[in-house]
C-alpha cells in the first residue's frame, strides 16, 4: 500500500489559511477520486476538499474547528499498488495527463527555470523562465493576477506585467501588480474602550457566528479607511419595466433562465464603468491601482441571514443572455452554499441590489479595497411630468433611485457624480426593440 498526503489546496489568491468546518469521512472509509472528504470555510466562503486519488482515509491530523495553512498536510489516503504519493510542495494540475502535458511544454520551451521553490503558489516552467530572463522578482512574481485556471499566471499575464513594468518601473517596484481585493491597506483601528450593555432577565445572549464577525470586521474597517460620499439619482425605468414583461417568457422558454432585473442594471454599470475607468480603481496606501478588468460583485443575501459577494468576472464582455446566466449562477450557488473561493475574489466595483426588501434607497458601505459601490433602490409606480413637443402632462411611470457611495480619497463628486448619471442614461435610453 501507498500513502497520499492530502494537503488543502490553493483557494484563491488572498486566501492563506481555512477552518475545518466537517469531516464527510472517518478513519477506514473507502475514498474516490474527486470525492468530497472534508468541508472547509474560509473568509469568503465555505467548500469541499475533494480526493485527488482513490483509496481509504488512514490518517486525519486535525479536528473540526483547527485552522490549516493551504499547502499544509490535513490527512492521509492508502492507496493500492506502485510507490508512495505525496502531494507536490507546488500547487500541481489536477491530472496526471496535465502534469505529462506540462512536463513536455516545459521541455519543449525552456532549458532550466529559475528556482521558485520559496513560493506555494504553482507557476509553469514557461512563466518562471521569463521572470529569470526579465529579473522578475519571487515577491512580485506573486503579486500578478493571474488569468489562467484558478487563476494561475499564464505567459500572457507575465508578459503583459513586465511591459507595464518597463513603462513605470518606479512605481511597480512599490505597487503588487494587483492587489488582493480582500486587503484593507490602512493600518488596524486602535481599539476603543467596550460600552457595557446591561441585560435583564428575559434578554437572549447570542454569539455571532463565524461569517458574521467577519462581516462586522470588514464593515468597521472599510467605514474607518474610505471618505464615504454618496450621490443620488433618479431613474425612469418604465421601458426597462415593459419590455421584459414582454420578453421574460420567450427568454425564460429559449434560454432556460429566468429574466430579472438585474442582468439589465449589471449590464449599464459595466458599460458606465467602461466610460469611467476612474472608477473601476483600488487604493493600496498612496498608491491607486488601475484596474485592467471590469469584475463586478454582486452583494447577495445568504438564506443565514448574512451576506456575501460573488463577483461576475469580465462583466463588459457580456451580452444579456450571458449576464443574466452569470447572475442567476451565482445567485443560486450562494443560496444553497455552493459558491467556490474564487467565486468571490476579484471584484472591481460592487453592486447591492436594496430594492429586493423594499428599500427606495441606501447608503451602502464600499467593499474594499474598491472605491464604489451602488445600490439598487425598489422600483415603484409615481406620478411624474412628462415633456412632449405637444406639451408637458402628468403620467404614471416606473421609477427607482440609484445610490452612490464612493470614496472622496480618490474619487471627488464630479467623478462619483458622471458615474451615477451615465448607469441613469443607459437604463433610460432601454431599446425596447432590442432582442434578448
Amino acid at each position: 500500500m501507498a500513502k497520499f498526503e492530502l494537503k488543502l489546496p490553493k483557494m484563491g489568491e488572498s486566501v492563506a489559511e481555512a477552518t475545518i468546518t466537517n469531516w464527510l469521512k472517518k478513519v477506514g472509509d473507502p475514498i474516490e477520486a474527486d470525492e468530497a472528504v472534508l468541508e472547509i470555510a474560509t473568509d469568503k466562503v465555505d467548500s469541499e476538499v475533494p480526493s485527488e486519488v482513490s483509496g481509504v482515509l488512514s490518517e486525519i491530523l486535525f479536528n473540526v474547528d483547527d485552522v490549516v495553512k493551504v499547502g499544509q498536510t490535513i490527512a492521509y489516503i492508502e492507496v493500492s499498488g506502485g510507490v508512495a504519493v505525496e502531494a507536490p510542495k507546488e500547487e500541481a494540475p489536477a491530472s496526471v495527463a496535465e502534469i505529462e502535458k506540462t512536463v513536455e511544454t516545459a521541455q519543449q520551451t525552456v532549458a532550466a527555470p529559475q528556482d521558485f521553490s520559496g513560493s506555494d503558489k504553482f507557476f509553469s516552467p514557461l512563466v518562471k523562465n521569463i521572470a529569470k530572463e526579465e529579473g522578475v522578482t519571487v515577491a512580485e512574481l506573486e503579486s500578478i493576477q493571474g488569468s489562467g485556471k484558478d487563476g494561475r499566471v499564464t505567459k500572457d499575464d507575465i508578459l503583459g506585467y513586465v511591459a507595464n513594468r518597463k513603462e513605470s518601473k518606479a512605481v511597480s517596484q512599490q505597487v503588487p501588480a494587483q492587489a488582493p481585493v480582500t486587503q484593507v491597506s490602512s493600518p488596524a483601528p486602535k481599539a476603543t474602550a467596550a460600552v457595557p450593555v446591561s441585560v435583564n432577565g428575559g434578554d437572549e445572549i447570542v454569539e455571532m457566528d463565524r461569517m458574521r464577525k467577519l462581516i462586522s470586521g470588514y464593515m468597521v474597517a472599510s467605514v474607518q479607511t474610505s471618505a464615504h460620499v454618496q450621490s443620488f439619482i433618479e431613474v425612469d425605468v418604465t421601458n426597462i419595466v415593459k419590455w421584459r414583461d414582454k420578453v421574460k417568457n420567450a427568454f425564460e422558454k429559449r434560454e432556460g433562465e429566468k429574466l430579472t432585473f438585474t442582468p439589465i442594471f449589471m449590464e449599464a454599470v459595466a458599460k458606465a464603468l467602461k466610460d469611467f475607468p476612474g472608477m473601476n480603481i483600488s487604493v493600496d496606501g498612496e498608491f491607486i491601482i488601475k484596474r485592467k478588468n471590469i469584475n463586478l460583485g454582486m452583494a447577495a443575501a445568504l438564506p443565514n441571514g448574512n451576506l456575501i459577494v460573488p463577483v461576475i468576472k469580465n462583466a463588459d464582455q457580456l451580452n444579456l443572455v450571458g449576464m443574466a446566466k452569470a447572475v442567476n449562477d451565482l445567485g443560486n450557488r450562494a443560496k444553497a452554499g455552493k459558491l467556490k473561493p474564487d467565486d468571490t475574489q476579484g471584484g472591481t466595483y460592487t453592486v447591492t441590489n436594496v430594492g429586493t426588501f423594499g428599500s427606495v434607497f441606501g447608503t451602502p458601505i464600499i467593499n474594499q479595497p474598491q472605491v464604489g459601490i451602488l445600490a439598487l433602490g425598489a422600483i415603484r409606480k409615481v406620478p411624474a411630468v412628462i415633456e412632449t413637443p405637444e406639451g408637458d402632462f402628468i403620467g404614471i411611470r416606473q421609477k427607482m433611485f440609484l445610490s452612490h457611495s464612493y470614496d472622496h480619497r480618490v474619487v471627488d463628486g464630479a467623478l462619483g457624480g458622471s458615474f451615477v448619471k451615465r448607469v441613469a442614461d443607459y437604463l433610460e435610453a432601454f431599446d425596447v426593440n432590442r432582442d434578448f
